[in-house]
């Protein structure tokens, strides 16, 4: 499958002649047919072949417009599509009018040659860390081989789609730590890029303090070209920094806590081979993280805050009918967080962000990404209180990273129960998403280990 390809060897094969973009959307095309139907929600054919087409003519007739040129992608449903309406996974935006505009970073990776496959599906409104969706079907986890896993939300979809192989690369959004939790989960990378690094212009927000944006794909270099090129740089400014010298934290309080020993075992092993090539890990408590989860203990979530927000009026209406209850029950939440209480939140966290600035300084962190392999579905979809229960489980580790504002990137880094696939999280603090990615471009291999 030229889909399960990183973006340079399918690239080559592109730029070459060998691979003809026309022949490989609608091999593209095909293979989804055959494949999960829970993964996509809209395919955009038409568009699609239109796209490659004028890849093809550019390739043929020597203008290409660069490494990204006749690659497939797939959208998570927050993006806006010409014509084609934003559904962020419900049925209750399934009847408003198409998009008239792609959304910038649509448009932007048009103008870089990507062929853009169709929209992808996710957890409802993007408030979920598991994936699970009653309205167009919940993905199943490509990588289990006993009983149906979940591939983790919100962009569950985009997480399936390239782990399966049907799209080189997938673009996702994470809030809480939807990029990053579905590539943990399904074996992939995921870079989630610090908030405000790309335009946000015709995304569908779920918490505009909180959202961010990045790609799910097969390697680290695939993320630094489409960064690159969702931000119109014609070529990346990220190159690889030796990992002899970079300095890693590795903190102690609450990112361990009921991680499984698979898990466990998966990450300690990374660290051991990147000691071994000289990286220096310091194991310290960062008190900001028992903090944030005090202070959403007390006051409340600020995703659940402005969720509320933006959905109170959907709640008052008809509309709560035609929503996940699992949705619906969390984003009510939000009533009870007062406007002092909001504000308590936002002021804590200036000053955390602040105070663990001073604490970790010019190094990066590192912890597992999620304390646990995929679970399976089926207990969630029946089971409220499990699916409480597992959804904060999941979540606590990569939200600690969008509270704080950093950037972070999921690489598998060997497998847990089931076989499962293990991420290794890595990130940096805002704005250092060029270290983060130029240390990731060199720590890729070794954290990877044996996992292919």
């Amino acid at each position: 499958m030229f889909n399960a390809m990183s973006i340079a060897q399918l690239s080559t094969l592109i730029q070459s002649g060998d691979v003809d973009p026309v022949a490989l959307a609608e091999t593209t095309f095909g293979t989804i047919a055959a494949a999960d139907p829970a993964i996509f929600i809209t395919l955009s054919k038409e568009r699609a072949l239109a796209e490659a087409e004028a890849s093809f003519r550019r390739i043929r007739d020597g203008r290409s417009l660069g490494i990204l040129d006749g690659i497939p992608i797939g959208w998570k449903d927050l993006f806006d599509m010409t014509g084609m309406t934003t559904t962020a996974g419900s049925k209750v935006l399934a009847r408003e009018p198409a998009a008239k505009r792609d959304a910038a970073v649509v448009d932007a990776l048009k103008a870089a040659g990507m062929v853009a496959i169709g929209r992808l599906n996710m957890s409802e409104f993007a408030f979920s860390g598991l994936g699970l969706n009653p309205h167009y079907g919940t993905p199943e986890n490509p990588r289990s081989t006993d009983v149906p896993r979940i591939t983790g939300g919100s962009s569950s979809g985009s997480g399936a789609a390239v782990a399966a192989g049907l799209v080189t690369a997938a673009m996702g959004t994470d809030t809480g730590g939807s990029i990053r939790i579905p590539a943990a989960f399904n074996g992939i990378i995921g870079y989630k890029a610090t908030r405000g690094r790309y335009a946000m212009d015709g995304v569908f927000p779920l918490a505009k303090s909180l959202d961010s944006l990045g790609p799910l794909c097969r390697t680290v270099q695939d993320a630094v070209w489409i960064d690159a090129a969702m931000r119109g740089l014609t070529t990346p400014a990220v190159g690889r920094q030796p990992l002899t010298g970079v300095e890693v934290v590795i903190p102690q309080n609450v990112v361990f806590d009921g991680v499984e020993a698979g898990v466990l075992a998966a990450f300690e092993g990374a660290v051991e081979r990147l000691t071994d090539t000289g990286v220096k890990v310091a194991r310290v408590e960062i008190p900001a993280f028992d903090e944030i989860l005090s202070l959403m203990s007390s006051h409340g979530a600020l995703v659940t805050a402005e969720a509320y927000w933006l959905h109170r009026h959907r709640l008052e209406s008809d509309d709560a009918l035609s929503m996940d209850r699992r949705v619906v029950s969390r984003t009510k939440l939000g009533a009870n967080i007062s406007l002092s209480d909001y504000i308590d939140i936002l002021n804590a966290r200036t000053r955390l962000i602040a105070d663990v600035e001073r604490h970790v300084g010019n190094r990066l962190i590192a912890f597992p990404t999620i304390p646990h392999v995929a679970p399976p579905i089926a207990p969630l979809t029946t089971d409220d209180d499990l699916f409480a229960k597992t959804n904060s489980r999941t979540l606590r580790n990569t939200l600690l990273g969008n509270f704080l504002d950093w950037c972070g990137v999921s690489v598998p880094c060997g497998t847990g129960d089931a076989g499962m696939p293990a991420g290794f999280l890595l990130s940096g603090l805002v704005g250092n998403d060029e270290k983060l990615l130029s240390v990731a471009l060199s720590a890729e291999p070794v954290i990877r280990g044996d996992f292919i």
